[in-house]
Formats: C-alpha cells, structure tokens, sequence
C-alpha cells in the first residue's frame, strides 16, 4: 500500500512535470512566431519605404538682404530621393530658381562661393525630368501668399552618402527668379537669396 501511494504521487509528479514543460513549449512556440510576424511586418515596411536610406539636411540661411530661409531635408530610399523643403520670407506668390551648386561653401555674403549648379557628368543646364541636365537642376520652387514653401518631391538622378552624384558637402541655392530651364548656364535665376551646405546626419 505504501509504494502504491508512492507510486500515485510520483505519477501525478510526473504528470504535472510534463503539463509544465509542454506550457514552456508552448510559450517559447508562441514567442517564436511573434518574432516571425514582426519580422515579416519589418521586412514588408522596407521593400515599401527602402532600407537604411542615407538622410542629409541643409539649413537655409539668407543671403545679404534677403529674409528667405528654411531647411532642406534629403532622404535616400531606394533609387529615389525625397527632397522635403520648408522655407519663409519670400515674397507673396513668387517663384525662384532651386538648384544643388557644387560647393558646401554659403560663407560669402551673396552665396557666390557655392560655386555653380552641381554638374558632374559636364552637360549642359536643362528641365529637371528631360535629361541630359545638371545633376543640381530642381523644380522651381513657388510661394504661397504668405511668402512660404512647403513641399516635397523625388528625383532618381540625385543621391545621399555614396555615389558620384552624392548631395552631402554640397550645398542647395534658392534664386531671386524662376528658372526658365534653358538659358545657359544656370537658367537666367538671377541673384543668390539664400543659402544652406547639406551636411549628411
């Protein structure tokens, strides 16, 4: 009688053992396909945003006599960029020439020292989507009534962190007029408002 007893313990001993480690087997099973469906989530939101795209912003400052300034933020992702710009201090309703230049150099009071529109493959200055065209040509850009910018766009010609047509170092320009997208060098823009070197984060 008392190994029987013995026995009945030890094999609900056992029994509770077995139900313990199953729950345990349970858990780690439950654990392991959370971890699977977020990765899979992870995975998902990469191919639709792009992966480990580089970011450059540039902080617009006004040239001499000129109010305009503002950021410019450049986000690599995938073949494309996404240009992001925030700017005040235009006048009402107007529309100015923008344009990558050549140089991170905003240091000279008219914004001269950028040098000209960033142009590595040497060809001549045109429409932004018709190349050839500088690597620096952008859409111009248009106020709204209070003097404000706030708008985005992608190019696929542009890059962030690698590459020869690599943003970072470089510097983004507004001009006091809209680019006419023909007239050589620079499309006939005018005058430097401001100014801003993109520097990558």
């Amino acid at each position: 009688m008392q190994w029987g007893v013995r026995g009945l313990l030890l094999a609900v001993a056992c029994t509770a053992l077995g139900a313990c480690q199953t729950m345990r087997d349970t858990g780690d099973a439950v654990s392991s396909a959370a971890s699977s469906v977020g990765s899979a989530v992870s995975s998902g939101w990469d191919t639709l945003w792009g992966t480990g795209g580089g970011t450059a912003i540039a902080d617009v400052k006004p040239t001499q006599d000129s109010k305009v300034a503002g950021k410019v933020i450049f986000r690599q992702s995938g073949d494309l960029v996404h240009v992001k710009v925030d700017l005040t201090g235009m006048e009402p309703s107007s529309q100015h020439g923008f344009h990558v230049h050549e140089r991170g150099d905003c240091s000279a009071p008219d914004a001269m020292s950028a040098g000209g529109h960033f142009n590595p493959e040497g060809v001549a200055h045109g429409y932004y989507t018709h190349p050839p065209h500088h690597a620096g040509d952008l859409p111009n850009l248009k106020a709204d009534n209070k003097g404000e910018v706030h708008t985005s766009f992608d190019v696929s010609y542009l890059t962030v962190g690698s590459g020869g047509s690599d943003v970072a170092g470089r510097s983004v320009v507004v001009h006091r007029d809209p680019d006419d997208y023909k007239s050589q060098p620079a499309g006939n823009s005018g005058l430097r408002l401001a100014c801003g070197v993109i520097i990558e984060q």
